[in-house]
């Protein structure tokens, strides 16, 4: 639109510059530099660069953008969907209560290394080696997936940290993994997913026999199970009895544990059809393990950051609803009087239900994948800019139904990956926000480009055409508008390109999506320059031209080099001024550089020749101080005018 407007107006120039008696070939040239010194041709490049350097600073701070236009993007995020674990929490777990169908156990010990004490109200002397308590222990070591190392002195989790957790706590009761998996291989699975919320495997035993082992949520492995393993016998699970267990389920979720449920079966080792309806049903319920995930530190402050910003935060996971509600006030995402759903809520309601109350959920608990892609497009239909983490392969509709997929990039799957807009190498809530910060951080800077490089080129075009048009003589030659625009388009427009942000950069609202680049303050700077500088410019050439033209060119030509160098200067920030937004490093060498270029300019013979430049002395200086204070003023109250 740019080019196509400048080049109209550097045709009508030059038809009506030879209409008006002009040499035609003086008028070509001069209409050809005019467009070349109008068109923003630097526009895409400096807009690329911005975006790249704003995908190398994300990668630097754990943000990998797949996707350029994901930056720009990011800035107008006005909601973000975050999982819990590892995201909103550090994703360490550790099992601090276990119920065992009798009694509430309490376990020692902090992160991975496999050592802690095991209590009981005040008793210390916790059967370890009892049948049940080793039934419980093997079940969690042999349904899962996961490992416990060390490297060095330092202990580590490779796979699941849910399920590392149980390996940790098996070992601490002596329990290890290695011996466990060879004494009871394991020959048959039916994997977890985010749909059944269980996880059940199947083992030889050294009798002969075989052995089936479910983990999960303890509601869904209620559901599969007839009997309760309890003081070493089994005992039917009577509906009373299985409120009870639940009961206990709420009141560890309400301490911020995230439990799960275990339970067994013994089956003939003629049995090979290893199906749901096999192997997942009249089992033995054996007891609950209840693990803390502390939430980062570094999320609670993004959180803080996000409301403060107007960013809704919103937290999804497959959890129990008071460990989802209590890990979510402990973070500042839930707040009393807030609507919490969980994924049977959302089976039941129609997309306009949704829709109606989206706004006022903060917790989605005991969620699948499907009920993400649901929940995106409630937001997005209430004309919201949605970011959406995830990372198992069912994940991947959601993300990329998403104004921004985020993808976790150490638990993520590559089919999440590939379908991401952004991948967190750290798998950090934190990480998002201070990637919202550079998109918007980005967005400015384009801004800021745009608005310097139209101010000079409305000026040029204004000035120039005018003066033509009146019939006066050629205001400026053509070498000369092209050296302005290499002037301009070069190291301070690249400059501006990297400025820092804005002091209130995360303190404003997001900004809307269809919102134009054309912003209040670029009508006010361009209006500014319409106002002040085009008139100051022509009186600069009309009222030297009794002096002869090559002198009111010259003064011309130096008055708007140095005017369009105070102008990016003062276009390091539209909204404060030189004090309260120093301009940076980059900025002042790039200005003191082509300072310095034009002053040897002028006292190069050969080039003042070329450039056909009229000596200058202490008027000219005078003159530019005086018009370059001006400006400079100008720039300053429109800008404390606009706050």
């Amino acid at each position: 639109m740019l080019g196509i407007i400048a080049l109209a107006i550097s045709v009508s120039v030059i038809i009506l510059g030879i209409i008006r008696g002009m040499p035609p070939l003086a008028m070509l040239l001069f209409g050809i530099a005019l467009a070349v010194a109008a068109v923003p041709e630097a526009l895409p490049a400096v807009v690329t660069g911005s975006l790249a350097i704003g995908m190398y600073k994300m990668a630097k701070r754990n943000a990998l953008v797949r996707k350029m236009p994901a930056v720009e993007t990011l800035g107008s995020v006005t909601v973000i969907c975050s999982d819990k674990t590892g995201t909103l929490t550090k994703g360490e777990m550790t099992v601090r209560k276990i119920y065992d169908g009798n009694k509430m156990i309490s376990v020692g010990g902090a992160g991975y290394e496999p050592k802690g004490e095991f209590h009981a109200g005040g008793d210390d002397n916790i059967p370890l080696q009892s049948k049940h308590f080793s039934l419980l222990m093997n079940g969690s070591l042999l349904c899962n997936d996961a490992e416990l190392m060390v490297e060095g002195d330092k202990w580590r989790i490779r796979g699941d940290p849910t399920e590392g957790a149980l390996v940790v706590v098996a070992a601490k009761a002596g329990f290890q993994q290695n011996e466990v998996k060879k004494q009871y291989p394991r020959v048959g699975e039916l994997p977890f997913s985010s749909e059944r919320k269980r996880m059940t495997t199947v083992h030889l035993t050294p009798h002969g026999s075989q052995i089936v082992f479910m983990k999960g949520a303890p509601e869904i492995v209620l559901e599969q199970c007839a009997y309760v393993h309890e003081s070493d016998k089994v005992e039917t699970l009577t509906e009373k009895r299985k409120k009870e267990i639940l009961s206990i389920d709420e009141e560890m979720a309400r301490d911020a544990l995230r439990v799960l449920g275990v339970a067994y079966k013994r089956i003939r080792a003629s049995v090979t059809n290893f199906d749901e309806e096999t192997l997942e049903k009249d089992l033995i319920f054996l007891g609950l393990m209840g693990m803390m995930d502390p939430p980062r530190q570094e999320a609670i402050e993004a959180v803080e950051v996000c409301k403060w910003v107007k960013i809704k935060p919103i937290m999804i996971t497959g959890d129990h609803k008071l460990t989802a509600v209590a890990i979510a006030k402990e973070v500042g995402i839930y707040q009393e009087g807030d609507v919490v759903l969980t994924g049977e809520d959302l089976e039941r309601m129609s997309d306009e239900e949704l829709e109606k109350i989206v706004e006022r959920v903060t917790v989605y608990a005991r969620v699948s994948p499907t009920h993400k892609l649901k929940i995106v497009k409630a937001w997005k239909r209430k004309g919201e800019v949605v970011a959406m983490t995830g990372d198992g392969v069912n994940d991947a509709p959601a993300l990329k139904h998403a104004d921004i997929g985020v993808a976790m990039g150490i638990t993520g799957t590559e089919v999440t990956k590939e379908a991401a807009d952004l991948v967190l190498a750290d798998d950090n809530f934190a990480t998002i926000v201070n990637a919202i910060e550079l998109g918007r951080w980005i967005f400015d800077n384009i801004k800021k480009y745009l608005t310097y490089l139209l101010q000079a080129n409305l000026v040029e075009i204004m000035m120039l055409s005018i003066a033509v048009l009146a019939g006066y003589p050629l205001p400026l030659l053509p070498v000369q508008i092209l050296y302005i625009n290499l002037a301009t388009d070069g190291l301070p427009a690249i400059a501006l390109g990297v400025s820092p942000s804005d002091p209130d950069v995360m303190k404003r609202p997001p900004r809307h999506p269809k919102e134009t680049v054309f912003t209040k303050e670029v009508k006010f700077f361009l209006l500014r320059a319409v106002l002040i500088e085009v008139p100051l410019l022509l009186w600069v050439f009309l009222s030297s031209l009794p002096q002869g033209e090559q002198i009111a060119q010259t003064r011309l030509f130096l008055v708007l080099v140095f005017f369009e160098l105070i102008l990016a200067l003062n276009c390091r920030s539209l909204k404060y001024t030189l004090v309260e937004a120093r301009p940076h490093k980059f900025l002042v060498l790039a200005v003191l550089w082509e300072a310095l270029l034009i002053l040897a300019l002028i006292n190069i013979p050969v080039a003042q020749l070329a450039f056909r430049i009229a000596p200058i002395g202490l008027f000219e200086a005078g003159l530019i101080a005086g018009l370059c204070l001006i400006t400079l003023l100008s720039i300053e109250i429109t800008k404390r005018f606009l706050r």
